[in-house]
């Protein structure tokens, strides 16, 4: 028995018994709290803490079903890897981290979780061992520095409450009026999350192995962030939120436009991934944070499928990820690209599969809500935008001619991957039904003149037809969207975030630890400091050796010195 069949295994099985669990607590509205002791030193004593109530068991149940989809297909999309057994063991620490994670309210536990989710992406990221990963690699660790920092700053924070556990002391946060830890908490989420300005290293960080992308921007690495500010939802004050609204709406709006632009699979689907954390930020501002974990669930299971589905494209085209090289796969790998539509489909919110119960509740929640016109457009406008880019994808891959060598050996071939995918189909496809009678026992009641009713409707017929229109070559394969040049540059770059954070994060940062660490503490603090010590003390040491080693002649000559230097003086 392989190690992919066993991690598979395993995981699927604690998959199923931790679903089990979060629907008996569910039910029976239930939470609960272990406590472990680890050591105890003088009555001190350090305890592991795990909280288990509905949604950690939910969301956990969501992260091991798709991890062991994942291992299942990377049985066969790695299988002419040399170090499969380490690639397996580095998906299982990441998938380990983010359970640490997801059941610890402690702030320990959460950052040794947390770390360990940006250790781990780091060695994944740069598992192709190219120049190119490296840097999407630095890019990405960097980055998620800034959060691990603001994380560690929120621990000290928290010492002044005696305890490290926020889960009691999430009132005293709010009664203290106490902004300094929520304030950390969202930064440590912005970054882990990828929202502006910290949005550069997510489409990056698909330089690594297609399988790893599909864990990390569908369950795992990038939806810390939100779950974070979940469990923290009531210790953010109203103008923590507005500001959160803002960045999510703009990281939204910035990833569709961009991912209209963009010509690599993977990038198009890492900038879906991100529109879609925008809209989960922005509705988890508006205090509807169980609406923020019900996209973040359905969300999980179309975009893991939607990576799979890509991987096993650029797997059968020679590693090409460049969708102007592709078209036609419908004909060469039918229930491949079934999946992808199907996913992309959901992604869409098309009525009645999974993505269409939490978009469309979020969007008739924001119709109801008290907001200004601009956060109200932006949010229908990104909708909108997301259609474009899907059936611009749609049209690019799937009709038309193929544009790739005429020798292939394009197929479905591979029975691994298409179980794989397979596992993922019926949740994409009732998922959001499922979870929808389950998470909300009350329904919503959503009072709407029928034009708003309407509207996200609306926004996807016209959405799609403005993509279709926008992908369309004309007679001379020059692109619509390359007419205006300067427009699609800008619009493409993420509005040249990926230099900002290059060098405003990354370049700059480094060369200043650099001058400090030569002039100063290598500099002056030495030359001042241990080093003057060091110097001043051996001299003295030395001349007492002196002393000691000739005591009888040194006496006499510093008596007569000192005779001469008292006659002279008076």
């Amino acid at each position: 028995m392989s190690i992919c069949m066993i991690y598979y295994s395993f995981f699927l099985l604690i998959s199923i018994i931790s679903f089990l669990m979060s629907l008996n607590f569910m039910i029976i509205d239930y939470s609960l709290i272990l406590e472990f002791e680890v050591l105890s030193i003088n009555s001190c004593m350090i305890l592991m803490t795990i909280l288990l109530d509905w949604m950690s068991l939910l969301f956990m149940s969501f992260v091991l079903f798709i991890s062991s989809m994942v291992i299942y297909y990377s049985e066969d999309y790695m299988g002419g890897d040399l170090n499969m057994n380490r690639f397996i063991m580095l998906v299982s620490m990441f998938v380990l981290s983010m359970m640490l994670l997801i059941i610890s309210p402690n702030m320990i536990s959460i950052l040794l979780g947390w770390d360990g989710l940006g250790l781990v992406s780091y060695c994944l990221v740069i598992y192709y061992q190219n120049i190119k990963s490296y840097n999407a690699g630095m890019i990405t660790a960097l980055t998620n520095r800034i959060g691990d920092v603001a994380l560690l700053m929120a621990i000290a924070w928290m010492v002044n409450y005696g305890s490290f556990n926020y889960y009691y002391y999430i009132n005293y946060i709010i009664k203290d009026n106490l902004d300094i830890i929520s304030i950390l908490i969202l930064i440590a989420a912005l970054t882990k999350s990828a929202q502006i300005p910290f949005s550069s290293w997510l489409p990056a960080a698909m330089a690594a192995p297609t399988p790893v992308s599909s864990l990390v921007h569908s369950s795992t690495l990038v939806t810390a962030g939100v779950y974070l500010l979940i469990r923290f939802n009531i210790a953010l004050n109203f103008k923590i939120l507005l500001f959160l609204l803002f960045i999510g709406s703009m990281t939204m709006f910035m990833a569709g436009l961009g991912a209209n632009f963009e010509f690599d699979l993977k990038k198009i689907i890492a900038l879906s991934t991100l529109s879609q954390l925008g809209l989960m930020m922005s509705i988890l501002a508006l205090g509807n944070y169980d609406l923020a974990l019900f996209h973040l669930l359905t969300h999980a299971l179309f975009k893991a499928l939607l990576f799979m589905c890509a991987g096993n494209m650029i797997h059968n085209l020679g590693n090409c990820q460049d969708i102007r090289f592709m078209g036609g796969l419908i004909n060469l790998m039918p229930l491949t690209c079934s999946f992808f539509i199907i996913s992309n489909m959901s992604l869409c919110g098309l009525p009645f599969l999974a993505g269409f119960y939490s978009k469309d509740l979020i969007l008739e929640v924001v119709s109801m809500n008290y907001l200004n016109l601009f956060i109200y457009i932006i949010f229908f406008l990104s909708t909108g935008l997301t259609v474009a880019y899907t059936f611009r994808l749609i049209y690019y891959v799937i009709m038309g001619d193929f544009n790739n060598s005429s020798l292939n050996m394009i197929s479905d071939s591979s029975i691994i991957m298409l179980q794989g995918m397979g596992g993922l189909i019926m949740f994409v496809i009732f998922g959001g039904s499922l979870l929808m009678w389950l998470m909300f026992p009350v329904p919503y009641f959503i009072c709407l003149p029928l034009v708003m009713k309407l509207m996200a409707l609306i926004v996807t017929l016209i959405g799609g037809l403005l993509g279709y229109e926008m992908s369309k070559f004309t007679l001379c394969y020059s692109l619509k969207s390359l007419k205006n040049l300067k427009m699609s540059l800008f619009f493409s770059s993420m509005w040249n975030m990926p230099y900002i954070s290059t060098f405003g994060m990354n370049y700059y940062p480094l060369l200043m630890g650099d001058l400090i660490y030569k002039n100063i503490d290598q500099g002056w603090s030495e030359f001042l400091g241990a080093q003057n010590i060091y110097s001043n003390m051996k001299n003295s040491s030395l001349f007492l050796q002196v002393l000691y080693n000739n005591n009888l002649k040194i006496f006499l000559l510093l008596t007569v010195l000192w005779i001469i230097f008292m006659v002279i003086l008076f």
